[in-house]
């Protein structure tokens, strides 16, 4: 891929970082920022713990980064970005408005982007507008799906944990006589719903699959090959995933916004309808946005005993002045005073709290402002490609999410790496042949008895090799 250097070198940029880059608190009690400030002047750039001013000298030739992490609402937002004032921007969980401004282009720390709706590049999809629209897709993928889980885990197995521990701490029990009071399943064998395919989705996907479950993912068409690659099932729609499942995960994001009716795509994507076809007594985790479940229909399934329990990870706004609570958990809030104990309701904390997911995430964010400015060169696009812009493909945490051809590129560096993968997979190739060319079953019999843990031991260093190379997954 060629470069060329921007022609506005000389010129003093200004990016507004709205959110928190350190979640782990400092000796002061505040979190701590350290970590990306240290980074943002090892990169060259010049970092500034406030906002920016008139009387605020700036280098010419260089970046300049204002952190401000407690703005939230428009009404804070909007006087400081709508004319301009910064030329970029990096955020995580906060809501950009529509008339904010920011030629050079934004990045979110994370994987969605319904929350940049400025339309210096469209709003949340990236559809039109001057600037790119970037994202920094996987580092919080991993956390948002252990949380998920983790709310599945508090309640499958559905064995009494606090009761069977206080008896045992009042000495009330006898392990031969009172354990048949609690019987429960297991989770092997259940079967999980998991509604999309990207990366956070897939993530839920391999852990469920760890834990013995039935994986069943509804994703649109071209991702079939990719799911069934990877021993999963692949359902056409989100009916036929739900149906006769235990358990529901969505992971569709928000998706594009539809003037006319005020909503998104994916708005109420789990609906009657879906919920309906799961088995009795369904849990339904959504730690993907609190819009795509439609609250009526969970109402419905809960006062119905069809779901039995729900976990909701939404965003929720409290304005300081009137104590007005707005953001999609408000519908929940209702269900939870109606169906007490039936539903657990987080602040959408799953992704956002994981110190390290964001610190790395707003490194990743810092390279992505700074290629998008000195050379007009954009990593993890979202949307529509600017023009004069170079995309520079995507970039993701090893493991996580596409195999891209990037990541295909550096495999490829590793010259032992790649020999020792020829090697196992040449063996893993002429030792099955061998086996299926045998002429009888007892040849194949004494072949598999003298060669077959050479078989077994390649396959398993192929695939562990594969893996640390971040070569699992679909390719895109």
């Amino acid at each position: 891929m060629t470069i060329s250097q921007n022609k506005n070198s000389d010129k003093a940029y200004k990016v507004l970082i709205a959110d928190l880059i350190g979640l782990k608190f400092d000796q002061n009690g505040n979190p701590d920022h350290s970590e990306v400030k240290s980074y943002i002047e090892e990169t060259g750039g010049i970092f500034h713990d406030g906002i920016w001013d008139e009387i605020t000298e700036l280098k010419a030739g260089k970046i300049h980064y204002f952190y401000q992490p407690n703005l939230s609402r428009e009404e804070e937002l909007l006087p400081i970005t709508q004319d301009g004032q910064y030329d970029a921007t990096i955020v995580a969980a906060t809501f950009l408005p529509e008339g904010s401004q920011f030629i050079e282009g934004g990045v979110r720390i994370g994987a969605g982007t319904g929350n940049m709706g400025a339309q210096s590049w469209g709003g949340g999809n990236g559809i039109g507008g001057v600037a790119p629209l970037m994202n920094t897709p996987s580092f919080n993928s991993r956390a948002t799906a252990q949380m998920a889980i983790k709310a599945m885990l508090k309640v499958l197995p559905d064995i009494d944990v606090e009761t069977l521990h206080k008896r045992v701490c009042e000495g009330d029990f006898d392990t031969g006589k009172n354990l048949c009071e609690y019987p429960t399943e297991k989770i092997e064998g259940k079967t999980i719903a998991i509604i999309g395919f990207g990366n956070i989705g897939r993530e839920v996907a391999c852990l469920a699959k760890a834990f013995g479950m039935n994986v069943r993912v509804y994703a649109r068409p071209h991702h079939k090959e990719w799911i069934e690659s990877e021993g999963f099932i692949y359902a056409t729609s989100p009916n036929k995933a739900a149906n006769g499942a235990d358990i529901l995960s969505p992971h569709t994001g928000l998706g594009a916004f539809d003037a006319d009716t005020g909503k998104f795509e994916n708005d109420s994507v789990v609906n009657e309808s879906v919920i309906n076809t799961m088995n009795e007594g369904a849990i339904i985790i959504n730690y993907d946005r609190g819009e795509v479940v439609n609250t009526d229909a969970l109402d419905a399934a809960l006062s119905s005993g069809k779901v039995r329990y729900a976990a909701i990870d939404a965003d929720l706004f409290k304005d300081a002045d009137t104590g007005e609570l707005s953001g999609p958990m408000v519908p929940y809030l209702a269900l939870q005073k109606k169906h007490a104990g039936k539903l657990e309701l987080l602040p959408h904390a799953a992704a956002d709290t994981e110190h390290v997911s964001r610190v790395e995430g707003a490194k990743q964010a810092v390279d992505q402002i700074t290629q998008c400015i000195r050379y007009k060169s954009v990593m993890n696009l979202k949307g529509d490609l600017p023009e004069g812009y170079t995309d520079a493909g995507g970039v993701t945490v090893n493991g996580v999410g596409k195999v891209t051809l990037n990541k295909l590129m550096k495999a490829i560096e590793d010259d032992i790496t790649l020999s020792a993968i020829c090697n196992h997979a040449d063996t893993i190739s002429k030792l099955w042949s061998e086996i299926g060319k045998a002429p009888s079953n007892n040849e194949r019999q004494k072949l598999i008895s003298s060669k077959g843990a050479e078989l077994v031991k390649s396959s398993n260093t192929y695939i562990t090799l594969i893996e640390k190379m971040g070569l699992k997954g679909p390719f895109g």
